[in-house]
């Protein structure tokens, strides 16, 4: 789906503060509220908008630890044994597969090195996954929950 600027702003204004109402999208793009509704009802339909979510500080839910690892496995393990092996590990956040060496990225929180170190070594365990590589965050400089042109910067989050 093609994405016209309208849709583009009220995207945006979502992106921005997912919770205000249609009025307040309308007020900022320049359309009525049910002209707002009907655009993130037919975005939402065509797959562009696929929810809404709270985003927590996860230092707030004592979450103060993260990583990102390498994950290297057997053979050619496909996207799908990946998936399978890593989506049970509750402290993955995000996972992709890449190019290079690594067969995937896998993005961990933990609540401390202890927990990370855990959470490590079970993923360690998994029959498909050979050698792994961890890179610890030491401080958060961006963290989007996708880019936007329209979006300004934001301050980094320390924790």
């Amino acid at each position: 789906m093609r994405l016209d600027e309208l849709d583009r702003r009220i995207v945006a204004q979502l992106l921005e503060n997912g919770r205000a109402s249609y009025a307040q999208i309308g007020d900022a793009v320049g359309l009525s509220a049910p002209a707002v509704k009907r655009r993130v009802d037919r975005l939402r339909a065509d797959g562009v908008i696929t929810g809404f979510s709270a985003v927590v500080d996860p230092a707030a839910l004592g979450w103060t630890t993260e990583a990102f690892i390498e994950i290297f496995c057997t053979g050619a393990t496909s996207p799908e044994e990946i998936y399978a092996s890593i989506r049970k590990h509750p402290e993955v956040v995000a996972a992709y597969t890449v190019s290079g060496d690594a067969s995937a990225l896998v993005h961990v929180r933990a609540r401390d090195i202890q927990h990370l170190e855990q959470a490590l070594e079970r993923l360690r365990r998994e029959d498909n996954i050979t050698a792994t590589k961890t890179a610890i965050v030491l401080s958060r400089l961006i963290g989007r929950p996708t880019d936007s042109p329209e979006r300004p910067e934001r301050p980094a989050s320390h924790y």
